[in-house]
């Protein structure tokens, strides 16, 4: 029973840390942008929200496939989980552009070359857009976890 309550609690907590990471990455990236900001903002928040994705992944996967909560079955057949898994697969698709250019930025600044912020309002606006999907995947996920189902 506590590893279930450690691992839902986990689960939260990365949620509105990853929320308030992603969101954060998104402003950095806009302050960059306008020349306000620094790229080691950006990637600080990138950071954390990367740790806190994978923290969701791995205790979502725990919590819905291993044994830790209602069960596979229960899962695979609520549409609010499906929905919540479309969500997550369309933040990880938008995250792939700014993950790869700032593998890049890392590259460079560890080599004191210079990095090309050319795309940061783009990647401020993807930021703040997997934000408002990880806004949604708590609403499924709240209406799920009361057995919620449509019809």
């Amino acid at each position: 029973m506590l590893a279930h309550w450690l691992l839902a609690a986990l689960h939260l907590l990365a949620f509105g840390l990853g929320f308030w990471a992603v969101l954060t990455r998104g402003t950095n990236f806009r302050r960059l942008a306008t020349g306000a900001g620094e790229a080691r903002s950006v990637l600080t928040a990138d950071n954390l929200w990367g740790i806190c994705a994978l923290i969701l992944l791995v205790t979502g996967g725990m919590r819905a496939f291993g044994g830790y909560e209602k069960g596979t079955d229960y899962y695979l057949h609520q549409p609010l989980f499906h929905l919540k898994m479309t969500l997550f697969i369309l933040i990880l698709l938008l995250e792939v552009a700014p993950m790869l250019t700032l593998i890049k930025w890392r590259v460079a600044l560890a080599r004191g070359a210079a990095i090309d912020t050319g795309r940061a309002t783009l990647f401020a606006r993807i930021s703040h857009v997997e934000g408002l999907l990880m806004f949604l995947m708590v609403i499924a996920a709240t209406g799920m976890a009361r057995g919620f189902t449509f019809g």
